[in-house]
C-alpha cells in the first residue's frame, strides 16, 4: 500500500456523519447529527457552506437524481425531501415524506446510517436516542428499504446502532454494520426483490484485539472494504472474503465516524468525525474535524443518487 496522506479539511462538527460524494457536481455532502445541519464542500474553492434544519437530527442526505437541488434527508425519524441551493443558510423548503417506528415504545428513535444502493434503492437503519456516546438502549431500532414513493420494508428488528452500508461490485452482497455488535456482518442480497438473507460476520473488531465501535463504511473497486472506527481514532482496511485485517490508517480524532470514495478520480478518501463527551484527556487538535486522505492506492465508485 502506498504511504497516505492525512489532511484536515473542515472542523467545528459536533457529530460529522453520513458523507457522500457528487460525483456530477464533484462536491461532497456531509451532516452535522447533533449540530442539525447539511453541509456541502467543494474542494475545487476550498469551500464550506452549511444549512441549519429545524426539526430533529439530521443523519443522512443524498441528492435525488435528475432533480436540480433536491435531496433525501433524515429529520429525527421521518424521511424529507429538502430543497437547497448548496448556498443558503437555511434550506427552501423541507417536506416530511415518511415516518417509521411508530410504536409509542420508539417514537424518540431517530434514523442513523443510510445509503442508497447502485439501483437507487434508499436504505436507512434507526436507533435509540443517545444514552452517551456510543451507547444507547439496545434492540430499538429497525432497518429498512424504501421505494420509490418512500413506502417503507422492514428487513431488521432488533437492531441497536444501525450504520454501514456497502454493495458489492456484483449486486450479490450487502455489508452492514449494527456498532453494538462489534463486527462487520455480510447478506447476500438480491437486489430485484429487494430481500437479505444468511447474514454472517465477516470482520469482528474485538475479536482482532481492536478498540472501538465499526462505524460507516465503504468499498473500494478491489472489493475491500474501509471502516470508520469510533473511538479509535482511526480507518480500516478490511478484506471481507477472509477476514483479514489489511491496513489502519490513524486519523487525528477519535470519534472518527464515517468515510467515502470523491475526488476527481475517485481516489481521496474523505472522513468525517465527532466532537462530544469527551474528557479533555481524550480530545486532540482535530476531534470533530473532516478529512481526506490521499494516497491509499485504492479507488471508489461515485455516491449514488436516490432515484424517484
Amino acid at each position: 500500500m502506498a504511504c497516505p496522506k492525512v489532511e484536515q479539511i473542515g472542523c467545528g462538527m459536533i457529530c460529522g456523519e453520513g458523507p457522500h460524494w457528487d460525483h456530477n457536481a464533484k462536491v461532497l455532502y456531509y451532516v452535522d447529527v447533533k449540530g442539525c445541519t447539511v453541509n456541502k464542500y467543494n474542494p475545487a474553492c476550498n469551500e464550506h457552506t452549511t444549512a441549519k434544519i429545524e426539526g430533529d437530527a439530521v443523519t443522512l442526505i443524498i441528492p435525488i437524481e435528475g432533480k436540480k437541488d433536491q435531496f433525501v434527508i433524515s429529520v429525527g425519524r421521518s424521511l424529507a425531501i429538502m430543497t437547497w441551493d448548496g448556498v443558503s443558510c437555511t434550506p427552501c423548503d423541507v417536506q416530511i415524506v415518511t415516518t417509521v417506528d411508530t410504536d409509542p415504545k420508539k417514537v424518540t428513535n431517530r434514523f442513523n446510517d443510510g445509503k442508497a444502493d447502485p439501483t437507487g434503492r434508499l436504505w436507512a437503519g434507526t436507533m435509540a436516542p443517545d444514552l452517551k456516546a456510543g451507547v444507547v438502549a439496545p434492540n430499538m431500532g429497525s432497518f429498512y428499504s424504501f421505494d420509490k414513493c418512500f413506502n417503507p420494508t422492514t428487513h431488521l428488528t432488533e437492531v441497536s446502532i444501525s450504520n454501514g452500508l456497502a454493495w458489492s461490485q456484483d449486486l450479490k452482497h450487502m455489508y452492514f454494520i449494527d456498532s453494538a455488535k462489534f463486527t462487520i456482518d455480510v447478506f447476500d442480497f438480491d437486489v430485484k426483490t429487494p430481500k437479505i438473507s444468511n447474514r454472517r460476520v465477516v470482520f469482528d473488531l474485538q475479536k482482532n484485539g481492536l478498540k472501538g465501535l465499526p462505524d460507516g463504511m465503504t468499498i473500494d473497486t478491489e472489493g475491500k472494504l474501509w471502516v470508520a472506527v469510533f473511538d479509535g481514532s482511526g480507518v480500516l482496511r478490511v478484506d471481507p472474503t477472509n477476514g483479514k485485517l489489511l491496513t489502519k490508517i490513524d486519523i487525528p480524532s477519535p470519534q472518527t465516524t464515517s468515510v467515502t470514495f470523491g475526488g476527481p478520480e475517485l481516489d481521496e478518501l474523505y472522513v468525517t468525525s465527532a466532537n462530544f463527551e469527551q474528557t479533555p484527556e481524550q480530545l486532540k487538535p482535530g476531534s470533530g474535524g473532516t478529512f481526506r486522505i490521499t494516497g491509499t492506492g485504492a479507488k471508489g465508485y461515485p455516491g449514488q443518487n436516490f432515484k424517484l
